[in-house]
């Protein structure tokens, strides 16, 4: 049987699976093209002097992205606890 010959409710199942995993995707993105540019302007200056990352950059760029995701994970717990307990965001 092919995999398109599927009953009414998986098809449900599935399409609702199909949005959210496109919903993660875009949060995903969103993510990523926020440390990309928040960590460019912090680490990268405006002027290019070489075509690749000397040891300075490299070194800021990995800090910026784990303090992003640090302080991504701090407010997202923080949030949790908050609509947990039933205060308003």
């Amino acid at each position: 049987m092919s995999f398109f010959m599927n009953s009414g409710a998986n098809q449900s199942v599935n399409m609702q699976n199909m949005a959210m995993a496109e919903q993660e995707l875009e949060m995903v993105s969103d993510l990523f093209n926020r440390i990309v540019s928040s960590c460019h302007k912090k680490c990268i200056p405006t002027t290019y002097i070489e075509g690749d990352l000397n040891k300075g950059e490299a070194v800021c760029i990995d800090r910026c992205v784990s303090k992003f995701f640090e302080v991504n994970k701090s407010v997202g717990t923080k949030l949790q606890q908050m609509s947990g307990a039933g205060l308003p965001m």
